[in-house]
């Protein structure tokens, strides 16, 4: 099992940067492709982006494309996502999950698949 814990949300204003951060608690860190996930108001939760257990495969959601990169420091056990360019429509909470799965390089962007999810941080982008 992982505890998750995100921080680093904020308010900004659109262009501006913000870096999330996501810590994993215990030993099997590097055993779980990490994704990040978003949920604004009145939406269904929505996958933004993905690293595979060795971090050599990384996936991104079409709309943050270029301007979003995900990486992961396993001496840490913690994953980022640093976010650029930032719009009004990426105000979201954001969210860090671990998807206990057996590949070391394919990712997942179902939120289905992912077994454990951290509270949450909120984004607001001002326009």
């Amino acid at each position: 099992q992982v505890q998750l814990v995100e921080s680093g949300g904020g308010l900004v204003q659109a262009g501006g940067s913000l870096r999330l951060s996501c810590a994993a608690s215990g030993r099997t860190f590097n055993t779980y492709t990490m994704g990040w996930f978003r949920q604004a108001p009145g939406k269904e939760r929505e996958f933004v982006a993905a690293i595979s257990r060795g971090g050599g495969t990384t996936y991104y959601a079409d709309s943050v494309k270029g301007r979003f990169t995900i990486s992961r420091d396993t001496a840490k056990n913690t994953v980022y996502l640093q976010m650029n360019s930032l719009k009004p429509e990426d105000t979201a909470v954001y969210y860090c999950a671990a998807d206990q799965t057996l590949s070391s390089s394919y990712v997942r962007t179902s939120h289905r698949n992912y077994d454990y999810w951290g509270q949450g941080t909120q984004v607001t982008v001002l326009s």
